[in-house]
């Protein structure tokens, strides 16, 4: 998310006496920062193929998958604000060698796919992404583990709360945009102006599966302690975990990593009801 929250309040104060599409056109650009196509590194990845797929309302969106040999789960990566998928290659890298297959896709706007981003598109991107990956591994979408980083954690509690995930990922992320705003402009009325929330801490309470959750606690553009409240919000079974000295992008650290790898052990087989332990 980098350090948009900064500017957008500075932003949506000088739009405050202005009319409500005004802000709008100030908002939409500082939460959404999309690197379309060319932008980044699109040469072959070994063993990624393209993913094509549209959104209910036809936006043709693009992403990035890459198979395990003897997966034990599937995962669908939701990346943050900025960037596209050219940037995720070792993310890709990362859950193929945990065992795990992964599509990581981008949102309306971003990288290849069409369209120009929303709250509500991204929501809906999401979930297509998810019919498509599951659709390419065999497997029932309630059967998809969940994974997102910063923004990219609130579409995913938005997904798990409304359909259920076999498991939930997140990394670096938040209780909603209107607070990240706050942290860093407490004296600013974001709260009132911003029209995207992306509001977790109101839905995690809806997802009952276990969940993974993790955060640097030198991230200076998400607090620490607005993962700590989304995570003290959620329902067990569940597991936080510090990475000392991470920031904000580089919370995929070694003690993340493992843990996510024990997470991914301890997942309940496919189709069965979500009661396996991960712990604190």
């Amino acid at each position: 998310m980098r350090r948009a929250p900064a500017v957008l309040a500075l932003a949506l104060a000088a739009g405050c006496v202005g009319p409500p599409e005004h802000r709008r056109a100030l908002e939409d650009p500082l939460v959404f920062r999309p690197q379309p196509y060319p932008a980044g590194d699109w040469s072959p990845a070994p063993a990624v193929e393209d993913a094509w797929f549209d959104a209910p309302d036809g936006t043709r969106l693009h992403g990035w998958f890459a198979a395990a040999d003897r997966p034990r789960a599937v995962v669908l990566f939701a990346h943050g604000n900025s960037g596209n998928v050219s940037g995720l290659r070792d993310v890709l890298h990362l859950f193929v060698g945990l065992d795990a297959s992964v599509l990581a896709f981008d949102y309306r706007g971003y990288g290849r796919s069409g369209g120009v981003p929303t709250e509500a598109g991204v929501l809906a991107d999401a979930r297509a992404a998810r019919r498509w990956l599951a659709g390419r591994c065999g497997v029932a979408e309630a059967d998809v583990v969940l994974v997102g980083h910063s923004l990219g954690g609130g579409v995913a509690v938005g997904l798990a709360a409304r359909d259920g995930a076999r498991g939930l990922v997140l990394a670096g992320t938040f209780t909603s945009l209107p607070d990240v705003a706050t942290a860093h402009f407490p004296l600013l009325p974001v709260h009132t102006l911003m029209r995207t929330r992306l509001d977790s801490l109101s839905k995690v309470r809806d997802y009952h599966g276990p969940l993974l959750q993790a955060h640097g606690d030198a991230d200076r553009v998400v607090p620490y302690a607005l993962g700590r409240k989304l995570f003290e919000a959620a329902n067990e079974p569940k597991r936080f975990v510090t990475v000392a000295g991470a920031g904000h992008e580089d919370v995929f650290d070694r003690p993340f990593v493992a843990a996510i790898d024990e997470f991914l052990g301890s997942l309940p087989a496919r189709g069965a009801p979500p009661d396996a332990g991960v712990g604190r």
